[in-house]
């Protein structure tokens, strides 16, 4: 967390985004939390692409806590640049170390997110995650403890009430589902509290259980009953198969719609950037038609981090713009790479064309330096135009 002697504390309550888009009628867009590529770099070019909320990476609250290089490594956000509205997703199974983590996180993030839903075996055998399904009081007590503790460091957590203030945080979990969902209905009934005093602001489901692979396709009918139950009490977002706006496959989504979806605009934004608006009038659902107030995407954005522009794949002037990102927000070399490879490659939606072959992909894994990536990329980028100058010849 660079700059700790400048307050960097934004000032967008994520649940005024919220509110803004169910006004205008449109969709949330959300970058999902992944380990090791939801950084800040990423999170700054997806959001000018349309990303209204972005999510870092599970953050261990437990290492969160007791070590400093953990806090400044894990949670990285700009005090100059852009900084998207950003949730902090903590993986925690103590009401105490969740709530410790979010007390130092919230002066540099818009709210905490308890991750419920990570499959991954050392995840769930250190009870935190997807196991955390099966320990419906113990996720009710850590949200409640969270909201505790925030209030009494003076941030502003009263849901609804607080949504226009500039020190609003909010509290929120990403959950997995049961093959009988009875038991996911539990655990919401017990995570939400009462529908009047929810005690979190929103739910994140991926519709697919705890064993179920990312290649099996999500539970629909799964998605169809929780939304219709739960959407009445506070919004719903959804993770998973979320790879191209124009053929969503799930219900009033089924049949495909046009491209260049309009995206969420506040107009009293801090910045004033409303770059990553789209003004298309395009006939599209809408949440008014639906029981989901936006979408979560992950390996969809990967591949293509203007997904939610509407574009059907990435462009060059996307690559760009991240690698810009990259300078002013620096990653490992390697972790850059695996971001043009997916950039580069084909989309996971309807179009399957890519910026660089195969063979040119595999050559990105040879590189020894950053210099030596952005002339290879300059190199490329005159082969697909024609022209020299590289990159930003045109932009």
């Amino acid at each position: 967390m660079e700059g700790y002697g400048i307050d960097p504390a934004p000032s967008t309550h994520p649940l005024k985004i919220f509110d803004v888009a169910r006004k205008q009628d449109k969709f949330i867009y959300a970058c999902a939390p992944m380990v090791r590529y939801s950084k800040l770099a990423f999170r700054q070019t997806v959001h000018k692409y349309g990303t209204d909320i972005c999510w870092t990476p599970m953050i261990l609250a437990k290492e969160f806590n007791r070590s400093s290089f953990a806090r400044d490594s894990d949670l990285t956000i700009s005090t100059q640049g852009v900084q998207p509205c950003t949730i902090v997703q903590f993986g925690a199974n103590s009401p105490l170390e969740l709530s410790r983590a979010a007390s130092l996180a919230a002066p540099f993030v818009n709210g905490v997110d308890l991750n419920c839903g990570c499959p991954q075996s050392w995840a769930c055998a250190e009870q935190l995650g997807a196991a955390l399904m099966n320990q419906r009081e113990l996720v009710r007590d850590m949200v409640v403890e969270t909201r505790r503790r925030l209030h009494g460091d003076g941030w502003h957590v009263a849901k609804d009430k607080d949504k226009d203030s500039a020190q609003g945080r909010s509290v929120s979990v990403k959950i997995r589902v049961h093959d009988d969902l009875r038991k996911t209905m539990d655990f919401l009934d017990t995570v939400i509290g009462h529908p009047q005093d929810r005690q979190v602001d929103w739910i994140t489901i991926h519709p697919r259980t705890r064993s179920t692979p990312s290649t099996t396709p999500i539970r629909t009918e799964a998605l169809e009953i929780l939304t219709t139950k739960y959407s009445k009490i506070l919004p719903v977002l959804l993770s998973g198969d979320i790879f191209d706006l124009s053929t969503l496959p799930f219900g009033p989504f089924a049949s495909p719609v046009d491209q260049g979806l309009a995206t969420l605009t506040i107009k009293d934004e801090p910045n004033g950037d409303s770059s990553h608006a789209n003004d298309s009038t395009a006939a599209v659902p809408k949440p008014s038609n639906t029981n989901l107030s936006g979408f979560m995407s992950a390996r969809g954005l990967l591949a293509n981090p203007a997904l939610f522009a509407g574009q059907s794949s990435c462009s060059w002037d996307v690559v760009e713009t991240f690698m810009c990102n990259v300078a002013r927000c620096p990653l490992p070399l390697k972790l850059a790479v695996h971001h043009i490879q997916e950039m580069c490659g084909p989309s996971l939606g309807n179009d399957k064309s890519s910026l660089l072959s195969k063979k040119d992909r595999i050559k990105l894994t040879e590189l020894t330096n950053m210099i030596e990536l952005i002339g290879f990329l300059d190199d490329k980028y005159d082969e697909y135009t024609g022209r020299t100058g590289g990159l930003r010849r045109d932009l």
